[in-house]
């Protein structure tokens, strides 16, 4: 991938998840009050949350973890690039994770073209401690911020870094 179309397929991400950012989500008029949901996916912004370095799983934990959503993200660039879920947030990345291959690819073709990157990770800590909700909240973010790296939008936005 050349620096140009780097750049180009970077800033296609960006006024995409921009644009998700500033819109308002669609309020649905209710008879009851109900509510609202602990767990709305328009209440979560990646970009809101603190980031730790890549490297959290490599420190001494007392614990497997607790669930939670996690985020991939690049600060220099304020793009989502990854979204996912897990039981265990301390031994998730322990093993082997496609993510980390496309994280690296990434990394390496800024350096070689000279472009700033800061890949982070952030948490999302209260979210459903049962399976299939954490995930079905987990793809309805995908979709929300069409991040790159998860293959849900591969078709949209390719595999540059497979």
């Amino acid at each position: 991938m050349s620096a140009d179309a780097l750049l180009k397929w970077k800033t296609q991400i960006l006024d995409y998840q921009q644009r998700v950012r500033e819109s308002k989500p669609v309020q649905q008029a209710t008879l009851f009050d109900i509510a609202p949901k602990h767990c709305d996916p328009d209440r979560i912004d990646p970009l809101q949350l603190q980031v730790r370095s890549l490297s959290f799983w490599r420190m001494p934990a007392n614990s497997p973890g607790d669930a939670c959503l996690y985020f991939i993200v690049d600060s220099a660039a304020d793009l989502i690039l990854y979204v996912g879920e897990t039981c265990r947030s301390n031994k998730r990345w322990k093993g082997i994770h496609a993510c980390k291959d496309y994280i690296a690819s990434y990394q390496d073709l800024h350096y070689r073209y000279g472009m700033k990157t800061a890949v982070n990770i952030a948490f999302w800590w209260d979210t459903p401690v049962e399976r299939q909700p954490r995930q079905e909240l987990e793809l309805s973010l995908i979709l929300k911020w069409r991040s790159p790296f998860n293959k849900e939008n591969w078709e949209r936005w390719g595999q540059p870094f497979s």
